[in-house]
């Protein structure tokens, strides 16, 4: 296998992923996010808004059901695109589906929780209201719950790209970064590092110094054992 030692444990495992796998979904979710936090400030510069319909008037409503939900797609869409994990591009996908949930029903539980009213879309027409009403919430939500829900998908599957992507040849940067083996030189002897093997190892005891016993020569001499015995 080109760029891994072990054939069955690809380089960069199984949560590594082409940095392409979320991009557009990533790139597609930051524009929604930057247009459903902006577009209540600057709606009204082009005659598109809600009450109130003043250019860069901050709410509390506003904030919570327009201007956080926008951050938060913003983020999820940035770890998708950006990131090469693909439990970090996984987790911006869920953000991605939280904040457009959060547009789908947020106007309903602002009441009961106390965050205060979006206000009414400034239309003469159903048609503009009903506009409105898809861009700015209803509409906006669902389109990023489906490339949320879209980019999940793809990314919980280990395709066929993912693999070929695991198994791509090293790049120079890469090089440097991954250590590099020592090379091992084959003598009679097993190699450093090699593994145990199951062979039976023979114990060696050490051996005790054995004493010399001195005879009767060796008593009476005065001079040691190791030489002779001189008669006077």
């Amino acid at each position: 296998m080109i760029g891994s030692e072990r054939p069955d444990r690809p380089r960069g495992g199984r949560m590594r992923i082409p940095r392409s796998r979320g991009a557009a979904s990533g790139f597609l979710l930051i524009l929604l996010g930057l247009w459903g936090a902006l577009i209540p400030f600057l709606g009204p510069y082009f005659d598109f808004a809600f009450t109130p319909d003043q250019p860069w008037t901050w709410t509390n409503a506003r904030g919570w059901l327009e201007v956080l939900p926008g951050a938060v797609a913003v983020i999820g869409g940035l770890l998708m695109l950006t990131s090469r994990n693909r439990a970090t591009a996984m987790l911006g996908g869920w953000l991605a589906v939280a904040a457009g949930a959060w547009f789908v029903v947020g106007r309903a539980l602002a009441g009961p929780l106390g965050l205060g009213n979006a206000g009414a879309p400034v239309a003469g027409t159903d048609t503009k209201r009903v506009w409105l009403e898809l861009t700015y919430f209803y509409g906006l939500g669902a389109l990023m719950v489906f490339l949320g829900a879209l980019a999940l998908g793809r990314l919980s599957v280990r395709s066929v790209r993912d693999v070929e992507y695991a198994q791509r040849p090293l790049t120079t940067q890469e090089q440097v970064q991954e250590p590099v083996a020592a090379p091992v030189t084959h003598t009679g002897e097993q190699p450093v590092g090699a593994p145990m093997t199951n062979a039976p190892t023979e114990v060696i005891t050490p051996q005790q110094p054995v004493k010399r016993r001195r005879g009767l020569r060796g008593l009476f001499h005065r001079d040691g054992p190791n030489r002779t015995l001189a008669h006077r």
